[in-house]
């Protein structure tokens, strides 16, 4: 999938008071997580996921998949990029990570997604304009955010 070809449609940033690779272990920890419930598979089967369930080596590295997404690149304490697509969407979350002065960590997750087609219209409709997207991706940095300062 060549990701830079997919329109983008937001980024969500926050500063996290931990080092690159604890927020590392907390977003990879809280991705795990957040997409292995029940609920996920259900929206997943719902939608047609590539990817229904957990698969490929732990931790999160290339390969590896759960739930609505494949990894494609992961460079630890870095890039982890996730992609996926279903009935009406192929998309890519590319989180970065940044270590900034005092032990601090900018973590970013910038969404890139097409949506083909009538239903992949609606469904954008439903999804990213109506605002669900970006509350549910602010939720999930803001996880992992949290995980990481609690672990620190």
């Amino acid at each position: 999938m060549n990701i830079a070809a997919l329109p983008r449609i937001d980024e969500h940033t926050t500063l996290v008071a931990a080092e690159a690779e604890a927020v590392w272990r907390a977003l990879t920890e809280t991705l795990e997580e957040s997409f292995d419930r029940p609920r996920s598979a259900r929206y997943g089967r719902l939608v047609g996921v590539a990817d229904r369930t957990a698969s490929g080596p732990r931790p999160l590295t290339a390969g590896s998949a759960f739930p609505g997404f494949r990894v494609a690149d992961a460079v630890p304490g870095r890039k982890l990029v996730l992609v996926g697509r279903h009935h009406f969407s192929t998309y890519a979350l590319v989180f970065r990570l940044e270590e900034t002065d005092g032990g601090r960590t900018r973590l970013g997750a910038e969404t890139r997604a097409r949506f083909p087609g009538p239903f992949g219209a609606l469904y954008r409709l439903l999804v990213i304009s109506s605002g669900a997207h970006a509350l549910l991706t602010g939720r999930l940095v803001d996880a992992a955010r949290r995980r990481a300062e609690r672990v620190r």
